[in-house]
Parts: C-alpha cells; sequence; structure tokens
C-alpha cells in the first residue's frame, strides 16, 4: 500500500485498488475504485499558475469536462496536486497503469483457461440404449446384460 498526498487528497494504492481520501469543498470521506474497473486515467501536470490533476475513469464516473480548479476540487475521482507532488504522482499513475495491464493479463489468462475444458460428452441416455437395442437384436448382447446396462443407465 502506498500513499500519494495531493492538495485535498490522499491517494492509496494498492494491486488491487485505489482509495481517494478527502478532505475538500465536498466534504470528509473516501471513495474506493477497483483497479480491475478502470477504463481511463486523465492525468495533467501542475502549470505555472495552475495545479494538476489526476483523475481516475470507470464505468458510471462522471468526468468533469471542464478543468476548471474550482470543478475538479469538487469531482470525486480527481486528486489535484502541485508542482513538488508531481514527481510522486507521475509514480502513483504508472503504478496503477501497471496494476491495471497486470489485471488485463490475468483476465486474458483466466479466460485462456476457462475456454480450454474438457470436450462435453454429447449423447443422451436413449442414444445409448437405442444403441444397446441394436446390438441384443443383433444377438450380440443377451436379454439379461441389455436389462442391465439399462438399469445402470436410467439409475434404476
Amino acid at each position: 500500500m502506498l500513499e500519494f498526498k495531493g492538495q485535498l487528497s490522499t491517494l492509496v494504492v494498492t494491486p488491487t485498488k485505489i482509495t481517494i481520501k478527502y478532505s475538500r469543498l465536498i466534504g470528509k470521506g473516501s471513495k474506493e475504485i477497483q483497479i480491475k474497473s478502470l477504463t481511463g486515467i486523465q492525468f495533467k501536470p501542475p502549470g505555472f499558475l495552475s495545479h494538476g490533476y489526476i483523475q481516475f475513469v470507470f464505468p458510471g464516473s462522471s468526468e468533469v469536462k471542464t478543468r476548471s480548479t474550482s470543478d475538479l476540487a469538487k469531482d470525486e475521482n480527481t486528486v489535484m496536486f502541485n508542482k513538488h507532488e508531481y514527481n510522486n504522482f507521475l509514480k502513483a499513475k504508472e503504478l496503477i497503469e501497471g496494476y491495471m495491464n497486470e489485471q488485463e493479463k490475468n483476465t486474458f489468462a483466466s479466460n485462456e483457461h476457462s475456454s480450454t475444458t474438457n470436450p462435453v460428452n454429447n449423447y443422451s441416455v436413449a442414444d445409448e440404449i437405442t444403441k444397446l437395442a441394436a446390438l441384443k437384436a443383433q444377438g450380440i448382447l443377451t436379454e439379461e446384460e441389455f436389462t442391465a446396462k439399462k438399469k445402470q443407465l436410467l439409475g434404476i
């Protein structure tokens, strides 16, 4: 777990989730976002007179379209930082992107594994009994063998 202190929020990063702890205009609290649900990261370095920010995008999140400082300060998916904190937040972004790539690889590997399942037997009990009846009719099976196998297939 790594913490990155921003202007009005702290970003906590683990391999599976990020937590934004905020104490700002919208009040104190925190928000957890699973790494696997992230679809993007908006990152802007600080300017001469403006703060930089890291904003997390995921299904259902509302991305702030205007990039004014006051709007970003209200966005619960954004952590703002100054020029002194920039390098730390750049590292945070790279770390999170690495975790996102790991999650994607694990999901892909899991899907690969699940697609290589054993083939399913595509026969029915009725088909088997029909085959057994044909063998009985040809004289290959006796009536007793046919009846015993039929009961076994029917679970009787």
